[in-house]
């Protein structure tokens, strides 16, 4: 059996979660994680070095997302993917819903911004700077504002899947790993100004965020219900998956279906738990601010209140 396009001939038996999570690697994917991880650790430990902490929670977080793109790249559910509908949209809806919320969680981009040297006085761009310069620059404006990552988180599922584009990009390795590459940076892009720690270009107030995430979300969710209520194959990469899997392509379709309507609604809940906890947390920020000001200034502005209010009551006397 030709292995969609990619050279590789092997004969897969049918799919079980025990053989899914056998260990399988992409090399692409295998070092990017690896130096993810590395590159995360050394901003850590750079910190620790000269006094400074950094949360353990934010760590664990980025830690476990990292790992989730290798579960799904670099184990044998990518192999499986290839030929089934079903475990190609676990792989997807992992790296471009999950994973993305996971790494902005670790605030990778906060750490760096910690950790990278300041740039010397013959030097006016060194790392930081540059990376500064990247998050301010009119690009990221463009990229991270919400008329633009709406549309391509939509545009990501229905442009893609409904297109050539799929089929297109599923009969080479190199076209496969974009494409891997793409739901995730779809992902980081449409969640960063949402529920991101790290600093960007657009960060709109809690209820807008929330409004945001959830202008998406019913677009997901009727793609998953259309591959549910399908009644032929919609996706020629899957129309005819190879007889030692055992599996009815339309079959295989419909729960592939079923698996994207149920990422609409977990991440969501994830994210506005996240959402709800920072909300929070903002408030008792600007709170313990408001005290300190107060203790300061012997609080001028109650005692300027309450002087205004006796001078209401003065005038109705």
């Amino acid at each position: 059996m030709e292995h969609s396009g990619h050279g590789m001939n092997m004969d897969l038996p049918p799919f079980t979660l025990g053989r899914g999570l056998e260990f399988s690697p992409d090399p692409f994917f295998l070092i990017s994680c690896v130096l993810a991880l590395g590159l995360y650790a050394w901003g850590v430990v750079r910190l620790h070095r000269r006094g400074d902490s950094w949360p353990v929670g934010r760590m664990i977080f980025f830690v476990i997302g990292v790992l989730s793109i290798a579960l799904v790249m670099c184990t044998k559910l990518n192999d499986y993917g290839m030929v089934m509908f079903s475990v190609h949209m676990v792989q997807h809806m992992i790296i471009s819903m999950l994973t993305p919320i996971l790494l902005l969680l670790g605030a990778p981009v906060t750490l760096a911004l910690r950790a990278l040297p300041v740039a010397g006085r013959g030097n006016r761009k060194g790392p930081r700077e540059i990376l500064l310069m990247l998050l301010h620059s009119r690009y990221m404006k463009i990229v991270t504002h919400p008329a633009f990552t709406i549309p391509l988180f939509i545009a990501s599922l229905y442009g893609l899947y409904f297109t050539p584009l799929f089929d297109f990009l599923m009969e080479s390795k190199p076209g496969h790993l974009a494409m891997m590459v793409h739901f995730l940076a779809v992902g980081l892009v449409f969640f960063w100004p949402i529920m991101g720690i790290d600093p960007g270009p657009h960060r709109p107030g809690y209820v807008m965020r929330m409004l945001e995430l959830f202008a998406g979300m019913p677009f997901h969710a009727f793609f998953g219900i259309a591959l549910m209520m399908a009644t032929q194959p919609m996706i020629r990469t899957y129309e005819n998956p190879p007889a030692s899997l055992g599996i009815d392509a339309l079959t295989d379709q419909n729960a592939a279906g079923g698996i994207a309507w149920a990422f609409s609604e977990i991440p969501s809940v994830l994210v506005l738990i996240a959402l709800v906890f920072q909300w929070y947390r903002s408030e008792q920020r600007v709170a313990r601010r408001s005290d300190r000001a107060a203790d300061r200034d012997g609080d001028k502005e109650l005692v300027a209140y309450n002087a205004y209010l006796a001078s209401l009551n003065a005038r109705s006397r």
